[in-house]
């Protein structure tokens, strides 16, 4: 069985179901002739039911595949062509009351097989050469013939043209359903595109953000050496003096002086474990799914105490912190990373000042209309003119080659902007800059307080 004569599924039912409807539609007249005359033409009554089954038996062809698709109208024409020939036969050639089925034909053949001409076309031949043949055997006048081939004629190609423009219709419709397709798959893939960049992106804004506060931290390892040995040292200068006095011998063991020494050493042990901590904290991945709301006065003090490896060598570090501050729309460990960037920017601000000078940094904080405004302030040389415009640049710094990566300002400034607030810089009058962050408040804990 080829392609062609099996067809879809689908457009075999719709045929066979036309065939079978044609068959119920030939036997019901049948009977309804039958009842209206009130007399049987045995001869007529066998036509149509012989007419009847052939479609019957045609319907099951064209559904089993046995015969092409596009071929089923041309036998549906011929076999209602024949048949109709000899009912007007039997019921008085031209002027039998069957005479205008032949008229109709073609125009039948193009409802019932829309997608090829070919049956209309041949029915319509076969039709004018019927008409034709029984108007000779009736003696017809030639004019008269003539006009009523014309009139057929018409008919034919109103058939013909009715089944070409349904063709083309459905060939156009299928064609717009076809670049609708096109389109929408281009909209698909254009609109996974999208998600793939957005997904890059933000995977290396992740990246980046990762690689910003490694760097941060790299910068703070560099004072936690000094910041850990100074405990370190007299740790163990507690711990020789400890052995030593356990050691002797025949002298009484000063258990107050042990206990100081004691004090002093775990105080050393917990500055260590402090620091060590706080680097911990600060460089790991924490939970992206946290609610993303931070603590003002615990993100100063983490701040200060990480930055303090770093600027106690240069100077004084101070913070003016009100109690109760409300929590702001920035994640903990962002906030965090914020305020140790603009204070490791101003220690490095005062380290290359000129001349020389002690730092003295201060933290503010404040309440401002719905929001919390955070300071830091330094004593360095300021902003420089030509630097302002580029300050939040991604990859412009001012610093020496392998102090920074120009990321940190950039980065501080996009957390800050994602949580609604924003983030200046500006210089002060009395000298030196002033960076201020300004960050609204989570709204919930805002209205109830």
């Amino acid at each position: 069985m080829t392609a062609d004569s099996s067809g879809p599924p689908a457009l075999l039912r719709v045929k066979r179901k036309n065939q079978l409807v044609c068959a119920a539609i030939l036997a019901g007249w049948a009977v309804v002739q039958y009842a209206v005359v009130g007399s049987v033409h045995w001869g007529v009554l066998l036509v149509q039911l012989g007419w009847s089954a052939t479609f019957v038996v045609l319907g099951w062809l064209v559904g089993a595949g046995r015969i092409p698709l596009r071929s089923s109208g041309v036998w549906t024409g011929l076999v209602s062509l024949v048949a109709g020939l000899v009912l007007i036969h039997l019921t008085g050639g031209p002027d039998s009351p069957y005479f205008p089925m032949l008229a109709a034909l073609p125009l039948t053949l193009a409802t019932f097989s829309p997608d090829t001409r070919l049956p209309t076309v041949v029915a319509s031949g076969a039709m004018l050469v019927a008409v034709m043949v029984l108007d000779v055997m009736a003696g017809m006048a030639p004019g008269k013939m003539l006009l009523q081939l014309l009139c057929f004629s018409m008919l034919s190609v109103v058939g013909v043209l009715g089944a070409q423009t349904y063709q083309r219709m459905r060939e156009a419709e299928k064609s717009a359903q076809q670049e609708r397709l096109v389109a929408q798959q281009e909209r698909l893939d254009a609109l996974e595109q999208l998600a793939e960049s957005e997904r890059r992106r933000v995977r290396a804004e992740r990246e980046r953000a990762e690689v910003e506060r490694l760097v941060l931290v790299g910068q703070l390892a560099a004072g936690v050496a000094h910041e850990v040995n100074n405990p370190l040292a007299f740790v163990k200068s507690n711990l020789g003096f400890i052995e030593q006095e356990l050691l002797r011998e025949g002298e009484p063991l000063d258990r107050a002086e042990l206990r100081e020494v004691l004090s002093e050493t775990r105080q050393g042990v917990l500055r260590i474990q402090q620091i060590v901590a706080d680097l911990r904290r600060f460089s790991r991945e924490e939970d992206r799914d946290k609610a993303e709301q931070g603590l003002v006065e615990d993100a100063v003090r983490e701040a200060k105490r990480l930055a303090s490896v770093r600027l106690r060598s240069l100077g004084e570090l101070s913070s003016e912190v009100p109690s109760g501050m409300p929590p702001v729309r920035l994640g903990q460990r962002q906030l965090v990373q914020v305020l140790v960037n603009l204070l490791l920017n101003a220690a490095d601000a005062v380290e290359m000042a000129v001349p020389a000078r002690r730092a003295h940094i201060v933290v503010r904080v404040g309440r401002a209309d719905g929001a919390v405004r955070l300071e830091v302030e330094d004593n360095g040389s300021g902003i420089p003119p030509e630097v302002a415009s580029r300050l939040f640049e991604p990859f412009f710094t001012t610093k020496p080659p392998g102090k920074g990566t120009g990321l940190g300002l950039a980065l501080c400034r996009e957390y800050v902007r994602r949580a609604g607030g924003t983030l200046t810089g500006e210089n002060r009058s009395e000298g030196g800059a002033r960076f201020v962050l300004t960050l609204p408040v989570v709204a919930e804990l805002a209205s109830a307080a």
